[in-house]
């Protein structure tokens, strides 16, 4: 009894600080509560996200503004069509001493931090691309043959412009699962674009204070994998990725529209997702509306349309709803 008396204490203290982050962040990043959530649920759950938005929504400034509040060293990547790997993971170079020897030094590069923002990152070449990939998975990098650890947590936030094609290369499926959530940065509506436009055009801004450390986030990570999850949420997660991909069990809307969908890696990350949602909803268990609200951010970019469906107009999100509220009326049927 004890042990639960402390994991339902962490729990709720838990929350209380992710409600003081929030709040935190809504002084400099006004408004756009969901894509506040979505981006600490990534961060808690110790994983990485994908924000996609037209440019000027704040995507930056969102990220600046974490780096603030959840105590994290942060760095900044513009991807460029002629950035490097080594621009981003460092390089060794020849250094010559005073008493004339010769020795390499590694020079890191900005990877080596634990908030990297990637700016614009379908603008980089798949080779530079793919320099993010080990590091993404494994949290370190191997250059010149040794392994070289990152920052403690390390997390990737990465910005993606979805208006422009020529001079871009879109992200290879196994980088794109590699990202815990997909998060859609939409217009604000008018009172938040009113509000934003009153808050940043006058002599000071409000700024972001503190309220995590690197290792209460580390904490929270831990804590965050011993909320409990009931069986019924967890057969409902493997019902909803399952049914996701087009085999012949697959439901009509998924063999018609859907040409692959989401792997076991999918089904981890709507675990973890759904514990941070109940703890920024101040619950102590996910519940079945956490799944449906999860459900898009976390598969939408680990499938793929058919080209049929793309003339059609189907979107995977209406596809992804529509399974989910066929795998709810089926459970609750039994």
């Amino acid at each position: 009894m004890a042990g639960t008396d402390d994991l339902v204490a962490g729990i709720e203290a838990l929350g209380e600080k992710l409600g003081a982050a929030r709040a935190s962040i809504g002084r400099r990043f006004i408004g756009q509560d969901r894509v506040v959530d979505l981006t600490l649920s990534a961060l808690v759950s110790g994983g990485h996200a994908l924000l996609i938005g037209l440019p000027g929504l704040g995507k930056t400034r969102l990220v600046d503004t974490l780096s603030t509040v959840m105590g994290l060293d942060g760095n900044r990547i513009q991807f460029t069509p002629d950035l490097m790997p080594a621009d981003i993971l460092g390089s060794e170079v020849l250094e010559t001493g005073k008493d004339g020897s010769r020795a390499f030094r590694f020079i890191e590069g900005p990877i080596f931090c634990q908030l990297l923002m990637a700016d614009e990152i379908n603008r980089a070449s798949p080779r530079t691309q793919s320099a993010l990939l080990q590091a993404m998975q494994e949290r370190e990098v191997t250059i010149a043959g040794e392994h070289r650890p990152l920052g403690a947590p390390f997390h990737v936030l990465a910005t993606q412009n979805p208006i422009e094609q020529e001079g871009t290369y879109p992200l290879p499926e196994a980088q794109l699962d590699r990202f815990l959530v997909q998060i859609d940065v939409p217009y604000p509506d008018r009172a938040t674009e009113r509000d934003i436009l009153l808050a940043t055009t006058g002599v000071e801004e409000a700024a972001a204070e503190p309220v995590f450390t690197a290792a209460e986030l580390i904490a929270a990570q831990t804590l965050l994998r011993r909320m409990p999850v009931g069986d019924s949420i967890v057969e409902m997660i493997l019902d909803l990725v399952r049914a996701c991909r087009p085999d012949a069990d697959a439901p009509e809307v998924v063999r018609q529209n859907v040409s692959w969908g989401p792997g076991p890696r999918a089904a981890q990350a709507l675990m973890l997702t759904v514990r941070a949602e109940a703890l920024l909803d101040g619950r102590l268990a996910p519940s079945p509306e956490d799944v449906h609200r999860l459900a898009a951010p976390v598969l939408s970019h680990r499938m793929a349309l058919s080209f049929a469906a793309r003339a059609r107009g189907v979107t995977l999100p209406d596809v992804i709803a529509e399974v989910a509220a066929r795998i709810t009326k089926v459970e609750a049927a039994a």
